[in-house]
């Protein structure tokens, strides 16, 4: 599309006076009010946000949790593809507007068309702007970005009857780097009673934070085509998510016989990604408590949330626990794949450790009080393209990778930690093949290996004195 340099379209504001006032002032007071009493993030450094787009009174707290963590980055942050789902009409593919700039009450926000050239020649991506008539989806987004950002262009993405590969190869022609945040536009479950509606989008948040979006459809999500397209991403470069606030409209505002769901979320980059302090410690007390009550007790103890738990304990999360004694291996058991929430899943693996390794018989007093305690969070395992055992050498990054090796009904794994001890990428693969039942020699064309990234921290035993 050839733009006309001696003009400027600017869309103006649909939803300005219905959505959030149509007074600057009184808009700007709004939209910090809501950015201010949204929950802490525990992602600092988020690469994709996901935000509801309800009128700011219903939903505008639960969008503030996900955006005011951009502040952070505000000098940084140049561009921002807001991606979001039509209501008001129907069309295949995807669309944006022939619009220069788009424009609130809080002021005017350049169209990024260097990005939006880039998409033109997918098929199924047009410019319609009659699909963006009273279109809310992605206007909702702007009054956030404008006082949390400075300086930054947008690239508005419109979705309609469209397939998870056109949303993903859209996403990542304008994925960019750490200037480009991608802020997906959408609600949750519509129009249930509230209890009904608490579990359904409970359901959804796990799907989302297991990266599973063939499981979430319209029911579970007006946005379910362009965050399926995020999560495909997430995928492959090795995003995890974490649900920072999951509320309904009988939650915030009005009655609670039909509601409309309401999340925020944020997807960080796996490798660099890291847990609080306080959410460290304890992860690493529950643990030792854990193989204390075992000690005890020979049986796993039951986990019960506190008041305020930390949203990256309740983080669907597949973790390892590593025992140690005297820099000797005392029992490593974990999750492949998550399948609950961090703070039990940790629980449940430190037992395993120290009472289920085959390795090792059960763990005593004397023991536990000499530990070393290694935890480690898994990312997402991504399956890896490869012609033969050398290009999978080449492959791999010493330090960096943990690898899940798969043929023939058998498995094995390492941890990356186990790099310290085996630094050389052909020796890392060969014993992984002696882990998983095989020879060193052994090479079949079913073989497969998969990938991920670990966040490690460890409580090491200090003797009295």
């Amino acid at each position: 599309m050839t733009l006309d340099s001696t003009s400027e379209r600017v869309r103006a504001p649909h939803m300005a006076g219905t959505w959030y006032p149509a007074g600057d002032s009184e808009c700007a007071d709004m939209v910090l009010a809501c950015l201010d009493k949204g929950l802490e993030s525990p992602v600092p450094d988020p690469k994709v946000i996901v935000a509801p787009h309800a009128g700011f009174v219903f939903s505008g707290e639960i969008a503030g949790s996900a955006f005011r963590t951009l502040a952070n980055h505000r000098e940084r942050i140049k561009r921002v593809v807001i991606i979001g789902p039509a209501h008001r009409a129907g069309f295949k593919g995807l669309a944006t507007t022939s619009a220069d700039a788009w424009a609130t009450p809080l002021g005017t926000v350049p169209v990024d068309w260097g990005a939006l050239r880039k998409l033109m020649p997918l098929p199924g991506f047009s410019v319609l702007d009659k699909v963006f008539e009273g279109e809310h989806s992605l206007e909702a987004h702007l009054p956030f970005l404008q006082p949390v950002l400075d300086d930054f262009t947008i690239v508005p993405i419109l979705v309609g009857d469209a397939s998870v590969e056109l949303v993903r190869e859209a996403l990542s022609l304008v994925w960019g780097g750490p200037e480009t945040v991608i802020s997906v536009s959408s609600d949750l479950s519509h129009f249930h009673e509230h209890a009904t509606a608490v579990k359904l989008d409970q359901a959804t948040t796990r799907h989302i934070e297991l990266l599973q979006h063939e499981k979430i459809d319209g029911n579970g999500a007006c946005g379910h085509r362009a965050l399926a397209g995020a999560l495909e991403l997430a995928r492959t470069h090795d995003l995890r998510v974490t649900h920072l606030d999951v509320r309904n409209s009988g939650d915030t505002r009005g009655g609670r016989d039909r509601v409309v769901g309401y999340g925020a979320y944020a997807m960080e980059y796996a490798e660099n990604a890291r847990i609080s302090d306080a959410d460290r410690r304890q992860l690493l007390g529950a643990t030792r408590q854990a193989l204390q009550f075992g000690v005890e007790n020979s049986r796993a103890p039951t986990v019960n949330y506190g008041p305020g738990v930390s949203k990256s304990l309740t983080a669907m999360r597949a973790s390892f626990v590593s025992l140690k004694i005297n820099g000797q291996l005392r029992g490593c058991i974990g999750s492949v794949a998550a399948h609950q929430a961090l703070l039990p899943d940790v629980v449940a693996n430190a037992y395993k450790a120290g009472f289920g390794d085959p390795r090792f018989g059960p763990l005593t007093l004397e023991e536990l009080e000499q530990l070393d305690i290694e935890v480690s969070l898994l990312s997402f395992p991504r399956i890896m393209q490869f012609e033969n055992e050398a290009d999978l050498v080449r492959q791999v990054r010493p330090d960096k990778d943990g690898l899940i090796l798969q043929d023939q009904g058998r498995r094995g794994l390492f941890l990356p930690s186990v790099w310290q001890g085996l630094p050389k990428a052909e020796d890392f693969i060969r014993q992984l093949k002696r882990k998983a039942g095989f020879e060193l020699d052994h090479w079949s064309d079913q073989l497969r290996v998969f990938r991920y990234t670990t966040e490690t921290f460890s409580e090491t035993f200090r003797p009295a004195g």
